[in-house]
């Protein structure tokens, strides 16, 4: 027998917990910002209707004494790993699948610890007495009837489906409970009328496989009760992800692109901190009027590099039409693997290759800055701009310059040299990587400060070998902010 127990609104059962005052009254935890949304509410707030992803307005429009509790992710990771070490003196066959809920195997504890309904009953009072926390716990012969059973009778439940009644709770079971179908897929269940998993049973399984795909084949196993996924107790997490809801909505491009830049380098970060990397990127996007899109792409070579992964997720970013402002931006990555799983390498290293690994370095370098010193000690220039200072009366720029340059110039340290260089001088603009080998820069100031990195270009950084420097004007470039290194 599988249990799947939950905590009860955690985060803000903690928060009550520890603080007496808050105890019996509607509390959520999350951001203080207007923008923010809810993470978790508490039962007195889910009173209100007040419930996770609710819009914080929203919330306080339902509650006018709602209590609003900043997110203490350090604390509740803490009391996770206590609620997990309760579970883990009952059966060796643990499954975090989250911070607040797990899957464990209790077949073959009866002798020690008694029947599966007895064991859950020593996890409750163990997590109620150590941690002064309540939690549900459903009981089943398979995985996906369990974490049903524990959503049943909250909170502080229990709920036992025995082998015998799965045949009766199957056929009733509403089709939205289970997981993985969402509103798209509900709208394929009405056009086939089915709005029980027992309704599922009048079609075999080529045909929900022709409607539904491989969801189909699973839906068809599901509905007679059949469920081959086991506990897994050292399960590779499937993918990570970061986003940000906006202070205010924007349809500015730089901004977003800053905004992509910074979570797919917190997800790199998070990548190396657990020796992983992901061969698929995606971006999340919500508009001003909530409606959401996702967009993904699978890689050539698993990476872990915060400047791979914005790549990618700029380039999907790109093929956006941004016709609404945007309210929510996120970058994630699935299709993880060990770092340490050899990788075959093709013969021809795929292009940019040398330049992904070159960042990676980069990044490994930084995330030691990082651990040393802490975070602001090093950020990328083009989240923290320098301010432009005005080049001309009227702060108009008198002159743009496109430069190509061409040699052995393809490095981290030319555009960091670049970088150096156009701030000594001055001007604004751009440095990046192009795809034939060359660097493209973008200079934006007076003609004698244009003039003057023109100059530099045809030298170079040290080290670097400048065989051939191009240059065009660009009357109608428009303004930078600052001077910055592309991806």
């Amino acid at each position: 027998m599988i249990l799947h127990i939950d905590m009860d609104a955690f985060f803000a059962s903690v928060e009550q917990r520890d603080n007496s005052e808050l105890k019996n009254r509607p509390v959520v935890i999350c951001g203080s910002s207007p923008r923010a949304v809810v993470s978790t509410a508490s039962y007195e707030a889910r009173q209100f209707g007040i419930h996770s992803a609710m819009p914080l307005f929203q919330a306080r429009q339902r509650c006018r004494n709602l209590v609003v509790v900043p997110v203490n992710m350090e604390k509740y990771a803490r009391v996770s790993r206590q609620i997990m070490a309760v579970i883990s003196r009952f059966s060796p066959l643990v499954e975090p699948v989250s911070i607040d809920e797990a899957y464990a195997d209790v077949t073959g504890c009866r002798t020690l610890f008694g029947p599966p309904e007895a064991i859950a009953m020593q996890i409750k009072q163990h997590i109620l007495t150590d941690l002064s926390l309540t939690c549900s716990i459903g009981i089943a012969p398979v995985k996906f009837l369990a974490k049903i059973a524990s959503d049943m009778h909250k909170p502080d439940g229990l709920t036992h489906i025995s082998k015998e009644q799965m045949p009766a709770v199957l056929k009733d079971l509403p089709i939205e409970k289970i997981s993985g179908v969402g509103t798209r897929a509900m709208k394929q269940m009405g056009v086939l009328n089915i709005r029980t998993l027992g309704d599922v049973q009048r079609f075999d399984a080529d045909f929900l496989s022709r409607k539904l795909g491989k969801f189909g084949a699973r839906l068809f196993e599901l509905s007679w009760g059949i469920d081959t996924s086991r506990v897994e107790t050292r399960s590779l997490r499937k993918s990570i992800s970061s986003e940000t809801t906006l202070a205010a909505d924007t349809a500015d491009f730089l901004e977003a692109k800053d905004i992509l830049l910074a979570h797919a380098r917190r997800v790199g970060r998070d990548l190396r901190k657990k020796d992983l990397v992901c061969q698929n990127v995606a971006i999340k996007i919500t508009f001003s009027d909530f409606t959401r899109i996702t967009r993904s792409r699978k890689i050539d070579a698993p990476v872990c590099s915060g400047e791979a992964i914005f790549h990618v997720a700029l380039s999907l970013f790109e093929q956006v039409p941004l016709k609404k402002k945007i309210r929510l931006l996120g970058v994630g990555v699935s299709h993880l693997q060990s770092a340490d799983i050899p990788v075959q390498m093709p013969l021809i290293p795929p292009a940019g290759h040398r330049i992904k690994k070159q960042w990676e370095t980069v990044d490994r370098a930084v995330d030691q800055i990082y651990e040393k010193f802490g975070r602001d000690m090093v950020t990328p220039a083009v989240l923290k701009p320098m301010t432009a200072k005005p080049l001309a009366k009227g702060g108009k720029m008198t002159q743009s310059m496109k430069v190509l340059i061409f040699g052995k110039v393809q490095g981290v340290f030319f555009r960091m040299e670049t970088l150096k260089a156009a701030q000594k001088t001055g001007v604004t603009g751009y440095v990046r990587n192009r795809a034939d080998g060359s660097v493209e820069a973008v200079f934006q100031g007076t003609p004698d400060q244009v003039a003057q990195m023109e100059k530099w270009c045809h030298t170079g950084a040290p080290a670097s070998r400048v065989d051939r420097v191009v240059t065009e004007d660009m009357p109608s470039a428009p303004d930078f902010r600052a001077f910055e290194i592309r991806y």
